[in-house]
């Protein structure tokens, strides 16, 4: 059995052990220890990295009893091996996962909702049993965040089955034996084997950056500690970008987005009436002929196109409009004298292209050049 030395001290980086087995797997070795201060995945928590004799350690995984450092070359089984632990991802995953353990303890001592899901990646999400109002969610982050101004301290022991069975605690299994209780005073108890802060204040800031309502319940996400630091300056840096971008202070943002949007959504309005007016004098300009018309025109509003289409067809047996597209052109063709529905099998065949519609009104794509488009319309099939 492989001394634990992340139990009693989670702070523990570097240590040395005796190799008691070494085994190839998938070209990768996995490697036991007497003792080790890598953590094993668990407890939505991924395994932890460094090395070991030299050796890097890529993972850590436990699997019927026996810790595994995964290792990417052999050490020979009997040897001494220093270890070192990736200190910096292990901080941030005790900083992240017991931000966690103060959030689900708040919101099972305000609402009694289970936490009945984690996990721990570049975020951590939390699924809890019940739904949450935006104004709860805001007060479960402050009240987390005052725990951790608190500095409270944080300790995790293993309970006699005795006093295991008096005490009050979260936990998603039903355990009885070898149950270690991590415990943050007056803010969570929880069954959990992962290691943790000494003290609340080594995380620094809890931040809830999402939530939405998940089977019945709701999940959170949220980070902590230099994982929420360097959101935060993130977010501030994008802020500044767009605070020079529109001119204003960075706490007055939303109110020049949004006159941002309602002045591009104007502008969209007038340009879309431009296209409208454009379309009507270009129908009107037509002369009227028995046979059909073809028009080539710039990308545009397919609402536009469609709109110089049916202005175009009282003047003519047929009328097409075409645009670019990757590959050839796209098309309207309309007309009150053709059945185009039923015409659109050989326009399609002319053309190389593939679409359909109504009797008066087909859509589609198509890749013959602007010269085979305008012969073909020369001579249409106008029944």
């Amino acid at each position: 059995m492989t001394e634990r030395l992340f139990d009693a001290d989670s702070h523990l980086w570097s240590f040395t052990a005796r190799v008691t087995a070494c085994r190839e797997a998938d070209g990768k070795y996995e490697v036991e220890l007497d003792r080790t201060a890598f953590f094993p995945e668990g407890g939505g928590q991924c395994g932890d990295r460094g090395t070991l004799g030299g050796v890097r350690v890529l993972d850590t995984v436990e699997r019927g009893g026996a810790i595994l450092h995964i290792c990417e070359a052999p050490l020979p089984a009997g040897s001494e091996a220093a270890g070192e632990v990736d200190g910096a991802l292990r901080f941030r995953n005790m900083q992240m996962h017991s931000g966690e353990h103060i959030v689900s303890g708040i919101v099972h001592r305000l609402f009694g909702y289970d936490n009945v899901g984690f996990h721990l990646a570049e975020q951590v999400t939390l699924d809890f049993s019940g739904e949450l109002s935006a104004e709860d969610i805001a007060r479960v982050e402050l009240l987390a965040n005052e725990a951790v101004w608190a500095n409270i301290p944080v300790t995790a022991r293993y309970p006699s089955p005795e006093e295991l069975a008096g005490l009050e605690y979260r936990s998603k299994l039903d355990l009885t034996e070898n149950v270690r209780i991590v415990t943050i005073e007056g803010v969570d108890v929880c069954a959990c084997c992962a290691p943790h802060v000494s003290r609340t204040g080594e995380i620094g800031l809890i931040k809830i950056v999402d939530a939405m309502r998940h089977r019945g319940g709701m999940r959170l996400a949220m980070l902590a500690g230099k994982a929420a630091y360097l959101d935060y300056k993130r977010m501030c840096g994008q802020a500044g970008e767009v605070s020079a971008m529109l001119s204003a202070p960075r706490d007055a943002l939303a109110a020049a987005v949004r006159r941002a949007l309602g002045a591009l959504d104007e502008t969209r309005k007038q340009l879309t009436d431009a296209a409208f007016a454009a379309a009507r004098a270009r129908a009107e300009a037509l002369p009227p002929t028995d046979g059909a018309v073809c028009l080539f025109e710039s990308e545009a509003d397919p609402a536009v196109l469609r709109e110089l289409v049916n202005l175009a067809v009282p003047k003519c047996a047929a009328a097409g409009v075409f645009t670019p597209c990757e590959g050839g052109f796209r098309y309207i063709i309309g007309s009150a004298r053709v059945d185009l529905r039923a015409a659109a099998k050989t326009i399609n065949a002319a053309l190389g292209g593939r679409g359909g519609g109504q009797p008066t009104m087909i859509q589609g794509s198509c890749s013959a050049p602007e010269a085979d488009i305008r012969a073909f319309f020369e001579s249409f099939p106008v029944g």
